[in-house]
């Protein structure tokens, strides 16, 4: 490895290169701790990140969740070091000395990879690679719609990635920089480090992309600059700045800079470097300090970036007192929503008496013409789906380029791309996204529902043709195994309403569960009105009730259905009840609300004993849950076909018929 020139010719480093030594010390003493870690990148990128944080990061660690902040995204989250090394220095109070020590150790604030906490200065969670930069898009769109609707004077300011080379190769960044390049998202800038390492070795084992000119016809400005050179770096960035366009600046680094053997290569990525390794990059930088210390006058140096800019936030603080949208401003913020209740009452209340038969999709719809003119916050759009997914309202903008006051966000066909950018929505604060596609293509965007699970955020994915009901399209447009790996996913809402009055609840519950994402099933073919009362309750919200107990004593026989097959259970039990079998109809919107209520609830709701049918148009995987190992499932248990959707229901047993049949069978055979 051949010393960096300016390692080998300085005896004194000025203070901005003791300063970016200090994050790579901090960094290679947590991981040697912690017996685990990254020091690669944070080796490679100090000098950028001292400049970002120096010069231009709009932020104040006294604050850290100052509203007109500039957003920082380490989207290479194995690098967490390099973050955790930042914030501690500048002064963020639950980044301390202790944390960096503990790193990757349970309990401390250094995690492995980055767990969102915008008040110790984490802006989002990152570690899947390409998410940071994606999610990244999302926030520097919001910054640009909140612009749009409350000014310069309340909303200004940027949002920064810095991230690597397998960023860069995740489809994702191709999916995200297309957007942001046709939005034309000024206030966004990508620090990329392109030091051409990846686990394998060379990224030229995989990787040979011109990455400019992909970011360049995407309308980007793009620039190539020595990571190392921090006044190449800063005048980079004041060009970037400068362009008017979303920009990337390639930060040509050496990885694990410093170290005398694994510099440059894959060895410094993803583990400790050894004793004797570290004690080369302390004497390569220059740095005689015991681990974890930092001398006094450069931890004053980064307290002093830390406070750089609480001048510039009190002003704004009082300008925000002071401006005539303040308290809209501060509203948008809460994103809380006091019409909803009333709203939702409405629409329940017109849909009992009126009782329209309506795709769960076209439900969703009326559900949405109520809301959104109520609510400014809300913020829907798709991917490419509009029409199917009747995700715009009749009084909907488009946000178009250059344009960003509407309220409807053109997403095209990136269902990845859109569920990040919901996310980034989301974490920027004063928006609260929503967006529709096909449920069979929610694997596409299946990692950022798992980031958004894990963040807690309120994000809400219409994802509409839930079932084989789709009909001629055919099983690669079916979902038949998708609810059950969404019901999978810890803190993910999946909502499978059964008519207008269900779908008017599940929208309540979505907008009201502000730490948890919600996922809503909704059908393409027509089901009738069920419920018989409005209520005051909101019945979905325990999961699963009793739509219609037995009328005949003791009840038998309980059918537990979803979504378009609950009117097919409604049927059945009409059958059953005739022929004299006391039979109940449980519907059941949400199976993680059910498994939360009280095991009293639970019981009365399913009761024990009872021969217990499930029916779903989907496989029966987690189903045992409800009806336990001897109960019937009608369902599928494999994937759909082409044809219209009433006849694949009666090709696949999926009929009121095929639930009497079953039940017929099952008491004949053990009668209850």
């Amino acid at each position: 490895m051949t010393i960096h020139p300016d390692l080998a010719a300085a005896t004194q480093p000025p203070l901005a290169t003791l300063m970016a030594n200090a994050l790579r010390v901090l960094a290679v003493d947590g991981v040697e701790q912690a017996k685990s870690g990254h020091p690669g990148m944070p080796l490679g990128m100090a000098d950028v990140a001292t400049v970002l944080f120096r010069d231009f990061l709009k932020f104040d660690a006294t604050h850290p969740t100052w509203p007109d902040r500039d957003r920082f995204v380490l989207s290479g989250g194995h690098g967490s070091m390099l973050l955790y090394g930042l914030l501690h220095l500048c002064g963020y109070e639950g980044m301390t000395l202790e944390a960096l020590k503990s790193f990757r150790q349970l309990g401390s604030a250094a995690a492995g990879h980055p767990e969102v906490d915008p008040a110790v200065g984490i802006e989002m969670t990152t570690g899947p690679l390409g998410q940071g930069l994606a999610t990244a898009v999302g926030m520097a769109l919001g910054e640009r719609i909140l612009n749009a609707r409350f000014g310069d004077a309340l909303v200004d300011h940027r949002t920064w990635v810095m991230c690597g080379d397998g960023d860069m190769m995740e489809g994702i960044s191709h999916e995200a920089a297309s957007f942001a390049g046709h939005l034309g998202l000024s206030k966004l800038i990508v620090l990329w480090d392109d030091n051409g390492i990846s686990i394998d070795g060379p990224t030229s084992l995989s990787f040979s992309d011109d990455v400019l000119a992909r970011f360049a016809s995407y309308g980007w400005a793009t620039s190539r600059v020595d990571g190392h050179d921090q006044a190449a770096i800063a005048a980079a960035i004041s060009a970037a700045i400068a362009t008017g366009k979303p920009a990337l600046i390639a930060a040509r680094t050496i990885i694990g800079y410093g170290a005398p053997t694994k510099a440059g290569t894959s060895a410094a990525h993803g583990a400790p470097l050894g004793a004797d390794e570290v004690a080369g990059v302390r004497r390569a930088l220059g740095w005689s300090y015991p681990p974890f210390e930092v001398p006094p006058e450069i931890r004053a140096a980064w307290a002093a970036v830390g406070e750089r800019c609480a001048a510039v936030r009190t002003a704004w603080e009082d300008n925000r007192r002071a401006n005539a949208q303040s308290a809209a401003f501060e509203r948008a913020l809460k994103a809380g929503l006091p019409e909803l209740d009333a709203a939702i009452a409405a629409l329940k209340r017109a849909a009992v008496a009126d009782r329209p038969k309506l795709a769960t999709r076209a439900a969703s719809g009326r559900v949405l013409e109520a809301l959104v003119p109520l609510c400014a916050d809300l913020v829907g759009g798709s991917a490419d789906l509009t029409p199917s997914n009747n995700t715009r309202v009749k009084t909907a903008r488009d946000i178009r380029p250059g344009d960003f006051s509407g309220d409807y966000v053109r997403y095209g066909v990136r269902e990845f791309g859109m569920a990040t950018a919901m996310n980034g929505l989301a974490l920027h604060g004063g928006i609260i996204p929503f967006g529709g596609t096909f449920l069979v293509f929610v694997d596409y965007a299946r990692p950022a529902l798992r980031l958004a699970a894990l963040m807690g955020l309120r994000v809400i994915h219409v994802m509409t043709h839930d079932s084989i009901g789709v009909g001629e399209d055919g099983p690669t447009h079916q979902p038949v195994e998708q609810l059950a790996s969404l019901r999978a996913m810890p803190n993910l809402q999946v909502f499978r309403p059964a008519d207008l009055v269900e779908t008017a609840e599940c929208w309540q519950l979505a907008l009201q569960s502000e730490h948890a994402p919600s996922v809503l099933a909704l059908s393409r073919q027509e089901v009738p009105t069920l419920r018989q009362e409005a209520g005051v309750d909101n019945l979905s919200a325990r999961g699963g009730y009793v739509l219609a107990e037995a009328t005949r004593a003791p009840r038998r026989v309980t059918l537990v259905a979803t979504g378009t097959e609950v009117s097919l259970a409604m049927d059945a039990r009409d059958v059953l009840e005739a022929e004299g079998i006391g039979t109940a109809v449980v519907s059941m919107p949400c199976f993680s609300l059910f498994e939360a209520q009280p095991q009293a609830y639970r019981a009365g709701v399913l009761r024990p004993g009872t021969v217990r049918v499930g029916i779903e148009a989907a496989i029966r995987f987690g189903w045992d849950r409800i009806i336990g190992e001897d109960g019937i499932f009608i369902g599928m248990t494999g994937f759909g076909a082409s044809g219209p959707g009433a006849a694949l229901y009666r090709h696949f047993g999926i009929t009121s018929e095929a639930i009497v049949a079953a039940v017929r069978q099952r008491l004949a055979a053990a009668p209850v």
